[in-house]
């Protein structure tokens, strides 16, 4: 595997393996061209799913724009395929350290922080690359993540250096209202992106609105 590439900022899209297979790799294949920070596959998987197959098939794609791909929670995948590039993690795992021997190689590790502060304190001392706060508006895809205060946000950008994921209902107007409330160095999207017609636009049009940049995005990048 080449050098992983870090986490900063920018549009961090998960997928559902539950969508049609081909529907989904032509939408991740346009969004990929749009510029995106990173993947993560859902841990969703029908039954009867070969994921290591299908974690093999996604990584070709991420892998020709350099983005990793991240999996969620089965960390036990990273010592089966060599095809991962991380872990997102849904809360504090069970003996951390014990992972990092278990996969035995560099990867990288986000955590998601439902409104605990001390989630970003723990990620901040074990040296993770990122954390997600879900979820900052109600959404579907966030199922029941609690809904995050832009305070807390906030408060987490005064403890860690570590780049902070805003996920949950975002959209890139109102994520507008959000940049003004708390600083934050990403977004996570599901369905914004993925349900789509024109994923693609829809990547251009979060990664305007995150960095500002508004002037006449249409006319500049409609497909």
């Amino acid at each position: 595997m080449s050098e992983i590439k870090a986490i900063t900022g920018g549009v961090y899209l998960v997928i559902d393996p539950a969508m049609e297979r081909s529907l989904l790799l032509s939408k991740l294949a346009a969004a990929l061209k749009a510029g995106l920070a990173a993947v993560q596959l859902w841990n969703n998987s029908l039954a009867g799913t070969n994921k290591l197959e299908y974690i093999a098939t996604v990584s070709g794609l991420c892998a020709a724009y350099n983005v990793p791909l991240f999996i969620d929670n089965e960390w036990e995948l990273l010592v089966e395929s060599p095809f991962l590039d991380g872990v997102h993690f849904d809360a504090i795992p069970n003996d951390y350290e014990l992972i990092k021997r278990h996969i035995s190689r560099p990867f990288l590790a986000g955590i998601t922080c439902s409104g605990d502060v001390d989630v970003v304190r723990w990620a901040d001392k074990n040296r993770l690359h990122y954390v997600s706060f879900c979820a900052m508006f109600p959404s579907l895809s966030a199922g029941s993540c609690t809904i995050v205060t832009p305070s807390t946000v906030k408060q987490a950008k005064e403890i860690t250096t570590l780049p902070l994921i805003v996920s949950g209902g975002i959209t890139p107007d109102n994520m507008l209202d959000l940049k003004r409330q708390t600083p934050f160095d990403g977004i996570a999207v599901i369905s914004g992106i993925m349900s789509a017609a024109n994923p693609y636009h829809e990547v251009l049009r979060y990664k305007n609105a995150l960095t500002k940049n508004y002037n006449n995005y249409e006319n500049q990048y409609d497909k």
